[in-house]
């Protein structure tokens, strides 16, 4: 499906000579334009374009377009790296690499590319980014600014959408469009294709991205699967890659904040497993801010689910290792929605960073497990 050109978040404004320029911004994190806007080109430093960026300047490249890359990773090498303090704790660390984070993808995205309708970067050398740039915002009908950071991502999720990732849950492959977390960890993908189904009848899938429980749960053989999401991106690749598979007979995505409308004899809900802002739009997939979407669907639960149900909730333990959630809470909030644990089925971490040692956070991640969690409600 081809993705609706998003409105600018406001306009940007900068002096080039004697010329003073006013046009659109785009930002996908939504972030608004930038107050200090300086035009640079090829003759400037990586020390200077640091300098400039870390007191608020955004700089708005009007040189060579491979250059405007190197000058991105020069000043990426320039931040500081995070490093553990002597008896802070290890929530402590987390939320310092966290600001850290939140500095970088301030900073890095403050280095801006013109964009003319094509789409196309209007700057010497670049390369044709006309399909990813239309997939990931639409079209662009006048000169526009966007951070260089946004083109790149539109880039590499333009590559993913079009190769695919195969999902051994599936034997097939999933799509990812760009805004909408790839499927690469595969934990929580085994625990739905393999826990003893409630129903065969009807599920519901909260907050789906890319529709990948869903599928997974229509080829159990579930006959009717309704994915919901409040994400329109999400909504997009999740019928996109129903109709892929097959399976957009079974599988009904719909633009829904939480919950359906009615009940069903199984609930699912994979959400964000880190209390946190997200800073990107992936970010999102992991970081949930106060555990918003984690509590909104163990308090709703109760109401949509059909009298014997199941609400299955898989999530990661891995912010009570980081000192963000501790069980009690969890298991707190489970009790006060008027629920009760049937069962819990746990899987250990396999993903690259829970076996790097080098990680700052090692000793948390190397102990990390999803599970799935079967709730019902109390009697």
């Amino acid at each position: 499906m081809s993705t609706e050109p998003l409105p600018p978040s406001n306009t940007i404004s900068w002096t080039h000579g004697e010329a003073q320029h006013n046009v659109p911004w785009y930002s996908a994190s939504g972030a608004a334009a930038p107050q200090k806007v300086q035009a640079v080109d090829d003759s400037v430093t990586a020390d200077d374009a640091y300098r400039l960026a870390a007191q608020g300047t955004a700089l708005l490249w009007q040189g060579d377009y491979h250059n405007a890359r190197q000058l991105l990773s020069a000043m990426a090498r320039r931040l500081p790296t995070f490093s553990r303090h002597d008896g802070e704790s290890v929530a402590q660390a987390f939320y310092r690499y966290r600001q850290g984070r939140t500095q970088r993808a301030r900073m890095l995205g403050l280095v801006l590319v013109p964009l003319e309708p094509g789409p196309a970067v209007a700057l010497r050398r670049a390369p044709d980014v006309s399909a990813a740039w239309q997939a990931a915002a639409g079209d662009v009908d006048t000169l526009t600014v966007a951070p260089l950071q946004d083109v790149l991502g539109a880039v590499g999720a333009f590559e993913w959408r079009r190769n695919g990732l195969f999902v051994q849950e599936l034997d097939d492959l999933i799509y990812p469009h760009y805004g909408t977390f790839a499927p690469i960890r595969s934990e929580y993908l085994a625990l739905v294709a393999q826990a003893p189904l409630p129903t065969r009848e009807l599920a519901f899938d909260i907050g789906t991205g890319t529709g990948v429980l869903a599928a997974i749960l229509a080829k159990r053989g579930v006959k009717t699967v309704i994915a919901t999401d409040s994400e329109p991106r999400a909504i997009a690749c999740a019928q996109d890659n129903m109709e892929r598979l097959g399976l957009a007979d079974a599988v009904e995505a719909s633009l829904t904040n939480m919950f359906p409308d009615g009940r069903a004899p199984l609930v699912v809900c994979n959400p964000p497993w880190l209390p946190g802002t997200a800073n990107t739009l992936l970010d999102n997939a992991v970081y949930d801010p106060k555990s918003r979407m984690l509590k909104a669907f163990l308090t709703g639960l109760g109401g949509h689910l059909e009298p014997g149900g199941e609400g299955w909730l898989i999530i990661s333990d891995l912010a009570e290792h980081l000192g963000l959630r501790s069980r009690e809470e969890l298991l707190g909030w489970i009790e006060k929605a008027g629920l009760t644990v049937l069962d819990k089925v746990d899987t250990p971490a396999k993903h690259p960073r829970s076996m790097d040692s080098s990680d700052p956070f090692f000793d948390a991640r190397s102990k990390e497990v999803t599970s799935l969690w079967r709730l019902g409600e109390q009697v």
